[in-house]
């Protein structure tokens, strides 16, 4: 069995960003955590994405990494393939989004590839090239208070082509407005005048659409989620791709946790609307660097609150905080500091039972699904755009145990997304 398509993401938000837009398109869809490896039996799927923790990582190793998931997909004659990035194109001049397409072109002998960040049903659009969130432009959306990849640039030409010694074009909304035709004759003009990426515009779902049918026979795509929901017609058209499967809510029991580490706008909007009735509990790095048992004064202050009810940790952060702990601790140091923590709190949250748990941030989302060893996701029902509930497996003392997990990027969900994620479980009682 060949893989209609296989994706390789640089975070596990944004893997399940991706999977959630697939599988709403009918498309039998499984993430995978980290390379596989090699023996691993091929999934019963149409679309396979393996979620890499790559965004901000060094450059040389978040390429190797993408190529290693490359060569596993290619050994299982996947037809087309996707590296998918954040829809607020999170990286520096460094990396890793063009270090990464590069070697992917290279790796498949391929001289083309788009760029499209774009995802209109979560008010993120690309225009004359340069992207939006919402009505503001993206360098005064507070990603340009990033701590890892501040975005103070909103035209995605000129960040492209700061991350890649190739030309960078780019494909307007007055040519995408036209149609698919139009779009692959955009595509072909580029190619034959020496352009190796384009920057394609979107504003709205009809111009994805367009878009995904003109890539019906490129080879590399990369971009957000929002591209996905042009590509599983492709396959439908060829006759490839079967009858999807509904998703199934997961259903387990225990206890319920929400994990917060995203500095995003959102995000702290979320905790704060939490914060006014439920009970919540900040990690303070400080008191991580001075070596203090964090994560046992953590799991203590949840023991007796558990069975009550879902609780908050959380490491969000204002703007001004967060860069005076990076000034103090480093900026990595800080950023793996607290993220290492936050890993070992949800092991130690799953030991005592906590079986349901929304995590907030890419990062933390890393952090999360590897401290807790888990190797591949079933993807459930949609809570937010770009958010679905997944279904895991992880292993404790008492044995294999299932787990649900809700991981989100960091800008996504509304305001009261923690205890609606939670309402939405069968048999909840997150009250």
């Amino acid at each position: 069995m060949s893989i209609l398509l296989g994706a390789i993401a640089d975070d596990f938000t944004g893997a399940t960003d991706l999977a959630n837009n697939l599988v709403k398109q009918g498309m039998r869809t499984i993430q995978l955590i980290g390379v596989p490896d090699a023996g691993l039996p091929v999934p019963d799927a149409d679309a396979v994405i393996i979620a890499l923790k790559s965004r901000t990582i060094p450059a040389a190793e978040a390429v190797a990494e993408s190529l290693a998931a490359l060569e596993w997909l290619q050994s299982h004659g996947t037809q087309q393939f996707y590296f998918k990035y954040c829809s607020t194109f999170d990286s520096t001049d460094a990396g890793n989004i063009g270090p990464v397409a590069d070697a992917l072109l290279d790796a498949l002998d391929s001289n083309f590839t788009i760029a499209c960040p774009a995802f209109p049903t979560n008010a993120r659009t690309v225009f004359k090239g340069h992207l939006f969130v919402g009505d503001i432009l993206l360098n005064q959306s507070g990603m340009q208070n990033h701590p890892l990849t501040p975005m103070t640039d909103a035209n995605l030409v000129n960040v492209l082509a700061c991350q890649t010694p190739f030309k960078v074009g780019l494909v307007p909304e007055e040519t995408v407005v036209k149609g698919a035709a139009a779009i692959r004759r955009a595509f072909d003009d580029l190619v034959e005048s020496g352009y190796r990426h384009a920057i394609v515009d979107a504003i709205n779902d009809d111009d994805l659409m367009q878009i995904g049918k003109a890539l019906a026979n490129v080879k590399l795509i990369t971009g957000g989620s929002g591209i996905a929901i042009g590509l599983p017609e492709n396959f439908r058209k060829q006759g490839a791709l079967k009858e999807g499967i509904a998703p199934t809510w997961p259903e387990v029991g225990g206890g319920a946790a929400i994990l917060a580490g995203s500095c995003s706008i959102r995000t702290r909007e979320q905790v704060a609307a939490w914060k006014k009735n439920r009970p919540a509990l900040e990690v303070d790095p400080y008191a991580i660097s001075k070596g203090e048992d964090v994560v046992a004064l953590a799991l203590a202050w949840a023991a007796d609150k558990i069975s009550g009810g879902p609780v908050l940790i959380y490491s969000s952060a204002d703007p001004a905080d967060v860069s005076r702990v990076q000034d103090e601790l480093g900026r990595e140091e800080a950023g793996s500091m607290v993220e290492d923590t936050l890993g070992r709190i949800a092991k130690g949250l799953v030991e005592a039972g906590v079986r349901k748990m929304v995590v907030a941030g890419g990062e933390t989302s890393g952090a999360v699904v590897n401290a807790l060893d888990v190797k591949a996701l079933a993807i459930g029902p949609e809570i937010d755009p770009g958010v679905p509930w997944t279904s895991a497996n992880t292993v404790t003392t008492a044995g294999p145990t299932e787990i649900a997990l809700a991981l989100k990027s960091g800008n996504f969900g509304d305001i009261d997304f923690f205890q609606r994620a939670l309402d939405l479980l069968p048999g909840s009682s997150n009250t």
